[in-house]
C-alpha cells in the first residue's frame, strides 16, 4: 500500500465563475470552494455520495500521469458488478486516501455518546454510541444509513485522522473566541457547515457556540447552541484552484448562509456585466 505525504499536495484556485450543482434541494447556482474532508490523507473514502463518512480498505494501482494528485485505486471488498468477480477501481484525489489506522495501544472502554467508527458492510462508518447493552455490545447510530445498529465491541474503534504524517485524535480542543464552522442537526439545514464562534466549553467534548449568520426565532440576536466537538471544525484554509472547477468535482457550495456538500453537474456560461 502507498502512503501519501502532505507535502505532495499542490493547492489550486478557480477564477470567479458560476457553476450549477446538484444539492439536496435541487439545482441551484451559487459560489463555490473546494470541498475538503476532515482527514488529510491506504484506507479509501469512496467517491459516491452514498458512501460519505466511510472508509474502505484498498490498494493504489497507479498514479495518474496528467494529474499527479489523483490515483487509481482498487478496493479490497467493493465490486464493479453484482457477480462479485471484478473488484471496483476508481480514480480519486489524494485527500481521499490515508494509511490504515494502527490498532489502539490499549483497550478502549467505549461508553454512551462516544463518537466511533463501526465496521459495517465491509467498511468503517462514522457513528455515535446511543446505548450500551450487555455482553459488550453497543447500539450505534450510523449517520450514513440514518439508523441504529447493534455492534460488538470488536467492530468499533475511535476516530483518528492522518495529519502531517502522523495519527491524531479526530477531535481537537477548541478555545474561547476561536472561529470555527459547525455542522447542525436542525431540520432543513442538515449537511451544511455554518460559521460560528466558540463561546466556552460546555461539558465533556461539547462547546457553547454562537452562529455568525443564523439568528434566534424572534431575530433579536445571533443563535447560540451547545454543539458536540465532533460537529465542529476549524475554518478550512483557502485553496487555490489553478485549473478551475469542472463537472463532477465534489465541492462545498455557499448557499443559504452555509457551506453545503455538492457535486458540480453543469458549468454555466458566464454572462458579461453590462455598463448601463
Amino acid at each position: 500500500m502507498l502512503s501519501i505525504s502532505c507535502s505532495e499536495f499542490m493547492s489550486s484556485r478557480s477564477s470567479p465563475g458560476t457553476m450549477r450543482l446538484f444539492l439536496l434541494e435541487g439545482i441551484v447556482t451559487i459560489m463555490l470552494r473546494r470541498y475538503r474532508r476532515p482527514t488529510l490523507i491506504l484506507a479509501i473514502t469512496p467517491r459516491d455520495v452514498g458512501f460519505r463518512g466511510s472508509w474502505y480498505a484498498g490498494t493504489v494501482v497507479r498514479r495518474e500521469a496528467k494529474n499527479t494528485n489523483r490515483y487509481v485505486v482498487e478496493y479490497d471488498q467493493l465490486y464493479a458488478d453484482e457477480s462479485g468477480e471484478k473488484l471496483l477501481q476508481e480514480t480519486l484525489d489524494w485527500i481521499q486516501l490515508r494509511p490504515p489506522p494502527p490498532p489502539p495501544e490499549k483497550k478502549v472502554q467505549f461508553k454512551f455518546e462516544d463518537e466511533v467508527e463501526a465496521f459495517y458492510s465491509d467498511g468503517w462508518w462514522e457513528g455515535a454510541i446511543i446505548a450500551e447493552h450487555s455482553g459488550g455490545k453497543f447500539a450505534v447510530f450510523l449517520r450514513g444509513f440514518e439508523e441504529q445498529i447493534v455492534f460488538e465491541e470488536k467492530d468499533l474503534r475511535l476516530p483518528v485522522q492522518w495529519v502531517k504524517g502522523k495519527w491524531e485524535s479526530r477531535f481537537e480542543q477548541f478555545t474561547q473566541g476561536m472561529q470555527v464552522e459547525v455542522l447542525t442537526d436542525e431540520d432543513g439545514l442538515k449537511g451544511a457547515w455554518f460559521a460560528a464562534t466558540i463561546i466556552e466549553p460546555s461539558g465533556e467534548d461539547k462547546y457553547l457556540i454562537e452562529y455568525k449568520t443564523l439568528r434566534n426565532d424572534d431575530d433579536t440576536e445571533f443563535l447560540r447552541e451547545v454543539i458536540r466537538a465532533c460537529n465542529i471544525r476549524p475554518c478550512p484554509p483557502e485553496i487555490i484552484v489553478v485549473d478551475g472547477f469542472k463537472v463532477w468535482d465534489e465541492v462545498d457550495a455557499y448557499y443559504n448562509e452555509g457551506w453545503w456538500v455538492g457535486v458540480i453537474a453543469k458549468e454555466e456560461e458566464r454572462v458579461p456585466d453590462l455598463d448601463l
